[in-house]
């Protein structure tokens, strides 16, 4: 979306980029604009010649303390070895800023974190150039990484004032879902919002019969898609980055997220086998709790389109809201035929 943005919008936030820097320790380059979404993400080069991402944050998206945990558990598990990016400290301490609003920006938090060197294993909706083979490689070495992350996770004690979201029940189907209510929204037709009401009460009950059978539960990335999954040529690597929406939930959301916007894919059946398996290889996985994945292949599909409900700005929006409400209602309808 940044090359999209009008001329004044990146001039304004290329002024706020350098106001932030004025904060760590940089060389005098200017500040690259590389996505804005939640985020503007800037790429920035460190006084000791080292490249570092500078994140300005979406104002009102996180608190404080919720981004202060963020950038706890990143440093977490980069210290364990999962190659993410860690927080880059300020000059005078501390890796969180607090930029006062101006006539362009109301407040926000700002950090830096190490650059990942690589590339993103992809982008949505453009096929993936490799082969079958090398995909099934690369989708085993991503199930391995995910293990690795939650095993950290789960040996990691957070500090007393950690406090990341919770993608649970009410964080997916609540009144105030995390990203947004997705029966609830604009852009929805009213077959489609009766459609959508319905499905989230068989979701519930269905969510509370997988809890019997027992679900993994703990922190997880929650967006790992391929924009967010880097290839790094540390031996076949693998680096996951962008932790904005990292919090309590279902292990099993993970690896949705992961395999959901790959269903096009023609090696999709050896992708899924892929990563299962790469994570397996690493962590156990029961093949009780396992037949609760299209489930949550299908709340990830709608936390799409509560999401996409309210950014209305987005090129396509209309057209892209119909799109993930038509698959999240084919998904729902198969889960039966999954069970």
């Amino acid at each position: 979306m940044a090359d999209q943005l009008p001329q004044t919008v990146l001039d304004a936030l290329q002024e706020r980029a350098l106001e932030a820097l004025g904060h760590w320790a940089v060389l005098r380059h200017e500040p690259v604009l590389m996505k804005y979404r939640e985020n503007a993400v800037f790429r920035v080069m460190l006084a000791d010649g080292r490249p570092a991402a500078l994140r300005l944050h979406r104002p009102g998206y996180h608190d404080e303390t919720s981004l202060r945990s963020e950038l706890d558990f990143m440093a977490a598990l980069r210290h364990g070895g999962l190659d993410v990016p860690s927080p880059v400290p300020a000059s005078a301490g501390g890796s969180l800023i607090c930029l006062p609003a101006n006539r362009q920006f109301p407040e926000q938090y700002a950090d830096v974190v190490s650059w990942i060197d690589g590339m993103a294993l992809g982008q949505t909706g453009t096929p993936l150039s490799q082969s079958a083979e090398t995909q099934a490689a690369i989708f085993f070495r991503i199930g391995q990484a995910m293990a690795a992350m939650h095993d950290l996770a789960d040996g990691w004690a957070p500090p007393e004032d950690f406090h990341r979201p919770a993608w649970d029940c009410e964080g997916l189907l609540g009144d105030r879902p995390l990203w947004g209510r997705f029966w609830d929204c604009r852009g929805l037709s009213r077959d489609e919002a009766a459609a959508l009401s319905a499905l989230r009460d068989e979701l519930r009950h269905r969510l509370a019969n997988a809890q019997r059978s027992g679900l993994d539960y703990g922190l997880i990335h929650a967006d790992l898609v391929r924009e967010n999954i880097f290839l790094t040529e540390n031996e076949g690597g693998v680096a996951f980055i962008d932790f904005d929406d990292a919090g309590y939930g279902f292990r099993l959301f993970d690896l949705a997220t992961t395999l959901l916007k790959n269903r096009p894919e023609p090696a999709y059946s050896e992708i899924e086998s892929a990563l299962i398996a790469g994570y397996r290889s690493r962590r156990a996985l029961s093949g009780a709790a396992l037949r609760s994945l299209p489930l949550f292949m299908v709340f990830r599909s709608l936390t799409y389109i509560g999401w996409l409900a309210e950014r209305p700005e987005i090129p396509n929006a209309g057209e892209r809201l119909s799109r993930y409400v038509a698959e999240s209602l084919e998904l729902a309808r198969k889960l039966d035929g999954s069970a």
